[in-house]
């Protein structure tokens, strides 16, 4: 039996691993079947046939039926997707009850403790770090905006604004609400001026063109930037660079300052 390759990995899907994929699928093609006679079909050594049906087994993807020798009868695919979503919805409420459990029980609470404590006895200057892909990075941004208390700085490209306004948009807002000051400095055009109207509801926007940069400072403390021209480089391998460093951080707000205040201010 002959089964193409891009179908039994799309069966990764259902839970199953190449062996599993091949005898469920030699299984089906029969109907009834033994241990050998699978494993003849499906080109899988003997010595792994029956753990794997074994394992199918519990899946509930096939009955095994006693008797000599011991065969093994294909389960319905469409009451394997209903028992598949069955589990699916039964590991969902476990879950989320344990997730609940734990909060209950204070064990969130002392996790938290753990983490601050760890901080505390960490080296300034190890609370760095890079973050490859453009959505690793910006996941880590948004988890550094969220801790804001006093001001945000942004610089970024004409595509950048776009993007953060897609991905930021209600943590902005949040921000907003709580009284976080935010200034972004962006090149803006006519095609932007949309997306520069809606920023302009919940931060300070000022247009730059001569000056290509995309990082951002959060409260004089963390130093975010992205090390590649985001024209010139996948999404995949955009790099992003963190620092928790106050002195350059205060460092570069002073020097954001001196260009805003000679930037105009959007007009909307």
């Amino acid at each position: 039996m002959i089964v193409k390759k891009d179908f039994l990995i799309k069966l990764k899907d259902f839970g199953l691993n190449s062996y599993e994929s091949k005898l469920w699928t030699a299984l089906l093609s029969r109907g009834v079947s033994t241990a050998g006679e699978l494993s003849d079909i499906a080109n899988v050594p003997r010595s792994r046939s029956y753990d794997v049906l074994e394992s199918l087994e519990k899946k509930g993807f096939i009955i095994m039926k006693i008797g000599k020798p011991i065969k093994y009868i294909a389960v319905q695919p469409e009451e394997v997707v209903e028992r598949i979503k069955k589990k699916i919805d039964e590991e969902t409420i476990y879950k989320r009850k344990l997730l609940d459990t734990m909060k209950s029980a204070g064990v969130l609470n002392e996790l938290n403790l753990l983490f601050k404590n760890g901080i505390k006895m960490i080296e300034p200057n190890e609370l760095s770090g890079s973050l490859k892909g453009r959505q690793n990075s910006y996941n880590h941004l948004e988890l550094l905006m969220k801790e804001a208390k006093d001001n945000i700085i942004l610089m970024t490209t004409i595509e950048g604004l776009e993007r953060k306004n897609k991905s930021f948009k209600k943590t902005f807002k949040k921000l907003n609400d709580k009284g976080v000051k935010i200034r972004i400095a962006a090149p803006i055009s006519s095609n932007s001026q949309k997306i520069a109207e809606e920023l302009s509801k919940v931060a300070e926007l000022r247009n730059i063109s001569h000056i290509q940069a995309r990082f951002c400072v959060i409260d004089n403390k963390d130093f975010w930037f992205m090390a590649l021209d985001d024209k010139e480089v996948h999404p995949t391998y955009d790099l992003g660079i963190w620092i928790k460093t106050p002195f350059f951080a205060s460092a570069m707000t002073k020097m954001f300052d001196s260009v805003w205040k000679d930037l105009k201010p959007t007009k909307i």
